[in-house]
């Protein structure tokens, strides 16, 4: 069994509307709710083994204020694939990965994410800014992970609370 954890960025600021949607970054409020979240998940013992992001500014901040929160020491994979990413994609790239790691986070953007959570679990689930569905997947490697795996939504966190699946 694996478990994935998928976020989406934190609240991002609309500030310089001169920014190219890509280079934005994370509000006040954003830098705060990743803080949080990255506590919660430690304090649950889900710190993953590897966190995987978009490039966009504020999916890799929201992953490295986590990432600091929640005691992660490796490195954070960063990939620009994950932006405006078919579930297929993050399939893929999610079945390269080393099967030592059994907990497993990606940051991102909607719909993408909500897609991908759909995907694996048939929930049909709205992640807001900050969230982070957990995700048990029935397989013993990443490279089992295909189109017809079926996984179990386990709980949806949101910055404003906890909502049990």
């Amino acid at each position: 069994m694996k478990t994935l954890l998928i976020m989406r960025h934190a609240k991002s600021s609309w500030k310089d509307e001169n920014l190219a949607d890509h280079d934005r970054p994370l509000k006040k409020r954003g830098e705060y709710d990743a803080i949080q979240m990255g506590e919660r998940i430690r304090k649950q013992g889900l710190t993953p083994q590897r966190i995987l992001s978009s490039t966009a500014k504020r999916a890799l901040q929201t992953a490295e204020l986590f990432a600091e929160a929640c005691h992660y020491e490796a490195r954070i994979i960063a990939t620009r694939q994950f932006y405006g990413a078919e579930p297929e994609k993050f399939v893929d790239i999610l079945r390269q990965l080393d099967d030592a790691d059994e907990c497993v986070m990606i940051v991102g953007h909607n719909p993408d994410l909500e897609m991908l959570l759909e995907r694996l679990t048939g929930a049909l689930e709205s992640l807001p800014t900050a969230a982070i569905a957990q995700v048990a997947l029935p397989i013993e490697t990443w490279a089992e992970l295909n189109a017809e795996t079926r996984g179990r939504l386990v709980q949806l966190l949101a910055p404003n609370g906890l909502t049990q699946v």
